[in-house]
C-alpha cells in the first residue's frame, strides 16, 4: 500500500475519553507479537503467523508508518488502526485512480466487547476528515466477520459492493466525511 501523501507524521497522539492512537514504540513489540499470532484475530484474516516467525521478523520497534496507528488502553497496547491508500491492482474501486483510502484494525481478544474499536476507528477516521476533507475512506471485511460488520455500520459505511475474495465472501463499504454545507 501506498502512504497517504503529503500528511504530516507522525500526528500528535489522538485522545478519545479511554484510549489513546499513536506511533509505535518499542515496548509495543510483545503486543504485536501476540495480535499476529492470535487464532482468534487470525479468524478472518487467513489464520494467525507462526510464533517463532513473528519473533524473527518482527523488528525491536514494529510497523513505524504512516497510516499506523497503535490504540492504547491504561498505558497497554490493545490494537491497530490502519489507514492506506489501497494498490491500484486491487479490484473494488470506488475512486477511478484507485487511489481510495482503506481502513484496517486489528484488536486483542481481550479488548473485543468494550466499544474500542468503534471509539478508536472513529477517532482516526474524524483525524482523517481533518487531514483530507472530503475524501472518501473504504473497509473491506469477510460477511462472516459479524462483528466488523456491526462495526462498519455503526462508524457509518455504507455497502458498496460483495464479491468472493480468499475463498470468502468479501463486503466493502464506504465512508465519507459530512461536509458543513454553505
Amino acid at each position: 500500500m501506498t502512504e497517504l501523501g503529503d500528511v504530516a507524521w507522525p500526528p500528535a497522539p489522538i485522545r478519545t475519553e479511554r484510549l489513546v492512537l499513536r506511533e509505535s514504540e518499542a515496548r509495543d513489540r510483545a503486543a504485536f507479537i501476540e495480535l499476529f499470532t492470535s487464532p482468534e484475530v487470525g479468524t478472518y484474516i487467513g489464520g494467525p503467523r507462526p510464533r517463532d516467525e513473528c519473533e524473527r521478523a518482527l523488528p525491536a520497534t514494529p510497523e513505524r508508518r504512516p497510516g499506523l496507528f497503535v490504540i492504547e488502553l491504561d498505558g497497554a497496547m490493545i490494537g491497530t488502526i490502519e489507514l492506506n491508500r489501497r494498490d491500484a491492482e486491487r479490484r473494488s474501486r470506488v475512486r477511478p485512480d484507485a487511489g481510495e483510502a482503506e481502513l484496517g484494525y486489528l484488536f486483542l481478544p481481550e479488548a473485543w466487547g468494550g466499544g474500542y474499536a468503534a471509539e478508536a476507528c472513529a477517532a482516526a477516521l474524524g483525524w482523517f476528515a481533518d487531514m483530507l476533507p472530503g475524501e472518501p475512506v473504504v473497509l473491506c471485511t469477510q460477511t462472516a466477520n459479524d462483528r466488523s460488520m456491526r462495526l462498519a455500520v455503526k462508524l457509518g459505511f455504507t455497502e458498496v459492493q460483495r464479491f468472493e475474495e480468499w475463498g470468502a465472501e468479501q463486503w466493502m463499504g464506504v465512508w465519507s466525511p459530512i461536509s458543513p454545507s454553505g
